[in-house]
């Protein structure tokens, strides 16, 4: 027990340690290759070799963001089932894994006709 917390205490240390570093040595090499003399070109937004017609910070429409959002939590949808599919050839108790994945989708095609009568899957 006391050889495994070590490995785990050790483990922790090097990553904090090894983390800080990686910090310390991107902030370095950043004050290196940073612009010495900005000037109004340098600074300017590119975008894609075209000149700038109107203000960058404009504001989009929050139905993008909420579509993205339900491609997210869709996308960790799979990522949860993908381990099940896998414990599933091994278990023994089969019936009460079928249930389990039922309700787990049950819940997220609850969510899904939430967004669709809210009108996040909806653009005009």
């Amino acid at each position: 027990m006391s050889s495994q917390l070590t490995q785990i205490a050790i483990f922790t240390i090097v990553g904090f340690v090894l983390g800080a570093t990686l910090l310390i040595l991107s902030a370095t090499i950043q004050r290196i290759f940073e612009i010495c003399n900005p000037t109004k070109v340098k600074t300017e937004s590119y975008e894609c070799g075209m000149k700038i017609f109107h203000d960058t910070k404009i504001q989009f429409d929050i139905k993008y963001y909420l579509f993205a959002l339900m491609f997210i939590v869709f996308d960790v949808e799979f990522v949860f089932l993908v381990p099940w599919a896998v414990i599933f050839d091994v278990s023994c108790n089969k019936l009460f894994l079928i249930i389990e994945a039922f309700i787990f989708v049950f819940i997220l095609v609850l969510g899904l006709y939430y967004a669709w009568q809210k009108g996040v899957l909806e653009f005009d």
